[in-house]
């Protein structure tokens, strides 16, 4: 029998997929299971996507440019503009989802063996672009203390080797929350532009920031305009992730005409996706206020129930939907399958996505969970009960007698 490829072997497994087998078979066994293992709104798509959808009216579903139907990238770019953007609509390629747009951008602008510095912990399908790519990931570890900010710039400069090429955000971060600051970014502006890297900044929870907190993009950001490659997608803003549309945004025109040739030869992104996406612009603002009151309400509620359970920290997050939290286990890969093999309380159990696989550094966040807080509030108050009774009765809790720290605000 021929064997696979090395790359094959070597891609990594979804952290956050990978419990699926044991919550298909949780529920054969008639538990409920709360799902907060994925970042899958339960948020209405907005009405005007769905009439777009509806009322298609071509005669034939063709290809569209490579980089995307003008029109839609032509209203892309004004809807940049309302978050102080400035760029035109040929600055903007349109992708099959945010990965195709990080998957291009990592061909297009780094070799094989280069090295890309990543703040820790970071979206895992990151590792598998990497794989895929050739590229190698230079963790710099951020800790939950001090609520996954960014770690100090002294920290990348101990990673910078001849073969770094590029640094890598997330902001708002999955899997943290994490919002990065003003003083922040611009620290990574300065770095980037003495060591003259590569900055990609993948950016798709801009509209869920919480508590009045400034988003800043990468393209606010004075001297570095060849550096930058913003990474963006429909499916969170528009709780769209099936229609698999985003971007990938640079006002380089080199990378933008590599990636190009990238984009050619997976022909175009998918037509009824743009149709929708394009329609979505249109998606009055009190959607958004209404969906960042209801992602309000709900962080505010799991955060706080999580401090109240016996040995759990959680610090609050200021942006996305998502959270980490510290249980008090020895092993989250092992406690999350229990949680669906054998836990159940009231017929009902709790999906999580084991923080390991947010982490390159081996045995990092062993103790850590990620919660995606996507369902409505109902659901997430029987999830934490179920989480509470678990951590009750897991066998492999530790036994801890320290002094329990406050929620970072």
């Amino acid at each position: 029998m021929p064997t696979i490829s090395h790359k094959a072997n070597q891609m990594p497994a979804s952290p956050i997929r990978k419990l699926v087998p044991y919550s298909e078979q949780a529920k054969k066994e008639g538990k409920k299971v709360y799902h907060l293992n994925i970042g899958q709104p339960d948020v209405e798509t907005p009405e005007v996507m769905l009439n777009a959808i509806r009322n298609f009216s071509m005669k034939v579903v063709e290809y569209s440019h490579s980089a995307g139907i003008e029109s839609y990238r032509k209203k892309l770019a004004g809807y940049y503009k309302t978050h102080n953007i400035d760029v035109d609509f040929s600055e903007i390629m349109i992708t099959t989802g945010g990965s195709e747009a990080i998957e291009i951008a990592m061909m297009t602008c780094l070799n094989e063996g280069d090295e890309i510095i990543v703040p820790e912990p970071f979206y895992a399908n990151y590792n598998g672009f990497a794989t895929q790519s050739g590229v190698v990931i230079k963790p710099v570890r951020s800790f939950i203390e001090t609520g996954f900010a960014l770690p100090s710039i002294t920290k990348f400069e101990e990673k910078i080797t001849r073969k770094t090429k590029a640094i890598m955000i997330c902001n708002p971060s999955n899997p943290t929350g994490y919002l990065y600051t003003k003083v922040e970014l611009e620290a990574l502006r300065d770095i980037v532009r003495k060591h003259d890297l590569f900055l990609f900044a993948d950016e798709v929870y801009r509209e869920f920031c919480y508590d009045g907190a400034e988003y800043i993009s990468v393209m606010h950001l004075t001297g570095i305009n060849n550096n930058v490659v913003l990474l963006d997608s429909i499916s969170k803003r528009y709780s769209a992730c099936g229609a698999r549309i985003g971007a990938l945004i640079t006002r380089n025109k080199e990378v933008m005409a590599g990636a190009m040739k990238f984009a050619q030869a997976r022909l175009s992104p998918p037509t009824f996706g743009q149709v929708a996406a394009e329609a979505a612009i249109d998606t009055p603002a009190s959607y958004f206020e209404n969906v960042k009151r209801e992602y309000t309400e709900r962080r505010n509620f799991v955060v706080g129930a999580l401090n109240k359970m016996d040995g759990v920290f959680c610090p609050n997050p200021q942006g996305a939907f998502y959270c980490i939290a510290r249980l008090p286990i020895n092993d989250a890969d092992e406690f999350c399958q229990w949680l669906l093999e054998k836990f159940e309380y009231k017929n009902q159990t709790v999906m999580l996505a084991p923080a390991t696989g947010f982490y390159f550094t081996p045995d990092a966040g062993k103790d850590e969970v990620r919660i995606a807080y996507v369902l409505k509030i109902d659901d997430l108050k029987n999830a934490m009960v179920c989480l509470d009774e678990a951590l009750k009765v897991y066998p492999g809790r530790k036994i801890t007698t320290r002094i329990k720290e406050k929620a970072i605000e």
